[in-house]
C-alpha cells in the first residue's frame, strides 16, 4: 500500500486514515473555495476529510467527494469522512437530526466518523451508528476525567474510537494520549499547524508556531517545511494528525509527510517545545460544567 494511505485500526473495527484533511475555514473565505480545496485534496492523496455541521460547508465538501467518486479517482469506502456535532446542541434530541440534516447536505449516505463534543448525547449517538448514519462514533476535546466518565456509564454500548484534540508541539497533550493509547482510544490531533489564527477563537498576539526556531532548524536538516517537521511529529507519536489548508501548494506538500522520518533524537528535541499552551480556549465557555478544554485530569 502506498504509504500515504496509511490507516489506524479503531476500537470498533474501522480504519482511519492516519493523516486528515481539515476543511474549516474563517466566514470572510468563500463557501465555494471548499469545493475546489477538497478536491485538490484528494486529487493529492488525502482520504480522510474532516469537517463540521457547524463548519457550514459540508454541501461543498460533499460536492467535492462526490465530484472526485463520479470522475473515478476514488470509490466512497476509499474516503473515511469525519463530522462533529458542535457544543450548542446541547439537547440530546437534537443529535440525529442534526446528522440526518449533514448527510442531507453531503448527499452521503452515512458518515465514517461523528464526533461530540459534550457526553450527554452519548446514548443517541449510539443510535447514529445502529441505524448506520455513522460508521464510527468518538469524542472531541475531551480530557481524562471526562472521558472515564464515558468509560465508566452504565450500559455503555460502544467505547469512543477517538478523541480530537488540539495537539501540537506546544500542547504536546502526552498525558492524554498515553491515557488514550491505555484505553484503545486514537488521539486526532486539530490543530496541529497552530491554528489559522482566526480572531474569533485565537489571540492574535499568541506565538507562531511555524516560525519557532527549533522546528525551523528541524526543518532545515530534513530539508522540509516546518509544517511537515510538526505533522510528522504526531504521526510517530501514533497521533492522527489533520492538516487544514486552503493553499494548493501547501495541500500538495502537507502529503508528503511520510517522505521522511525525524529520528528518536529530534522527537525528543519536539516534546521539549511543550509549553501547555493552548491556541483554542473559547472563554465564552467556560462556565459550562464540561467545559470541553480543561487540562484537568
Amino acid at each position: 500500500m502506498d504509504p500515504k494511505y496509511q490507516r489506524v485500526e479503531l476500537n470498533d473495527g474501522h480504519f482511519m486514515p492516519v493523516l486528515g484533511f481539515g476543511t474549516y475555514a474563517p466566514p470572510e473565505v468563500p463557501r465555494n473555495r471548499a469545493v475546489e480545496v477538497t478536491k485538490l485534496a484528494i486529487e493529492a492523496g488525502f482520504r480522510h476529510i474532516d469537517s463540521a455541521y457547524l463548519y457550514n460547508n459540508e454541501e461543498q465538501v460533499g460536492l467535492a467527494i462526490r465530484s472526485k467518486i463520479a470522475d473515478g479517482s476514488v470509490k466512497r469506502e476509499d474516503i473515511f469522512y469525519t463530522s462533529k456535532l458542535w457544543c450548542t446542541f446541547f439537547q440530546p434530541q437534537m443529535v440525529q437530526p442534526a446528522l440526518e440534516s449533514s448527510l442531507k447536505k453531503l448527499q452521503l449516505d452515512y458518515v465514517d466518523l461523528y464526533l461530540l463534543h459534550f457526553p450527554m448525547a452519548l446514548k443517541v449517538m449510539e443510535k447514529c451508528k445502529d441505524a448506520g448514519l455513522a460508521k464510527s462514533i468518538g469524542v472531541s476535546n475531551f480530557n481524562c476525567r471526562q472521558l472515564e466518565m464515558i468509560l465508566n456509564k452504565p450500559g455503555l454500548k460502544y467505547k469512543p474510537v477517538c478523541n480530537q484534540v488540539e495537539c501540537h508541539p506546544y500542547l504536546n497533550q502526552s498525558k492524554l494520549l498515553d491515557f488514550c493509547k491505555s484505553k484503545d482510544i486514537v488521539l486526532v490531533a486539530h490543530s496541529a499547524l497552530g491554528t489559522q489564527r482566526h480572531k474569533l477563537w485565537v489571540d492574535p498576539n499568541s506565538p507562531v508556531l511555524l516560525e519557532d526556531p527549533v522546528l525551523c532548524a528541524l526543518a532545515k536538516k530534513h530539508k522540509q517545511t516546518p509544517a511537515l517537521i510538526a505533522l510528522r511529529y504526531q504521526l510517530q507519536r501514533g497521533v492522527v494528525v489533520l492538516a487544514k489548508s486552503y493553499n494548493e501548494q501547501r495541500i500538495r506538500e502537507n502529503i508528503q509527510v511520510f517522505e521522511f522520518q525525524l529520528t528518536s533524537e529530534d522527537m525528543k528535541v519536539l516534546d521539549g517545545l511543550n509549553r501547555n499552551y493552548r491556541y483554542v480556549v473559547m472563554d465564552f465557555l467556560m462556565d459550562h460544567p464540561d467545559y470541553p478544554f480543561s487540562d484537568e485530569y
